[in-house]
């Protein structure tokens, strides 16, 4: 059986990985692992931080994959290539700055702009789990009909990111509470169909070697 690390800004994410990757992966025959970033156990951080994580989980384990699960919105500035509008050019720098003799195991991929878009690929599944009260489904229903061809471009400003839309429009909106649990009840197909980016890189990982 292959083995996967996927490095994860958060818990968010972290239960993301457990409760929607883990057993899709296993039926790939891919063993997956799910930390958070060691330096602030939830939170981006320097690049120089999480570039070291990232060769200490390839140095240790030799035959093992590594790539990331973190949000492009509010990514510090000092990764390598950094662009405010070309995040494929971050994760091509990112992946070369890892040493040559273990970047062959490193998939980077950063989430543009947020975990939080997936919320938002089914309004069934929120309508489903907040009541007309606790949830402006007028507002959130705008949202997702704007961004139909492609959840991932609900855009990164400090006031329009996806985590923000949700907060103003859900009274009490807790990502670490709600966020994977409404992901996992959307499920992965879901999210691939509405998320073009975030589907290559699940089936880059579905051909790791």
């Amino acid at each position: 059986m292959k083995r996967l690390i996927i490095v994860c800004e958060g818990e968010t994410e972290q239960e993301f990985c457990k409760d929607v990757l883990q057993d899709y992966f296993l039926e790939k025959d891919i063993q997956i692992a799910y930390p958070t970033i060691k330096k602030t156990y939830g939170g981006i951080t320097r690049w120089d931080t999480l570039k070291k994580q990232i060769e200490n989980h390839l140095k240790q384990e030799k035959d093992t994959y590594v790539t990331t699960l973190i949000d492009f919105y509010a990514l510090p500035s000092d990764y390598p290539n950094y662009s405010k509008d070309n995040i494929n050019s971050i994760e091509q720098g990112m992946k070369e700055d890892i040493a040559p003799s273990l970047n062959h195991r490193f998939i980077p991929y950063i989430q543009r702009h947020e975990f939080e878009c997936f919320i938002f690929c089914s309004m069934d599944v929120l309508k489903r789990n907040f009541k007309p009260e606790e949830a402006n489904f007028i507002e959130l229903e705008k949202v997702a009909y704007t961004f139909a061809a492609n959840m991932e471009d609900i855009n990164n400003s400090p006031e329009t990111a996806p985590s923000k839309r949700l907060l103003k429009s859900i009274n009490g909106y807790n990502k670490v509470v709600y966020g994977a649990c409404l992901a996992y009840e959307i499920g992965l197909n879901k999210i691939r169909e509405k998320c073009p980016r975030f589907d290559h890189w699940i089936d880059r990982l579905e051909h790791i070697k």
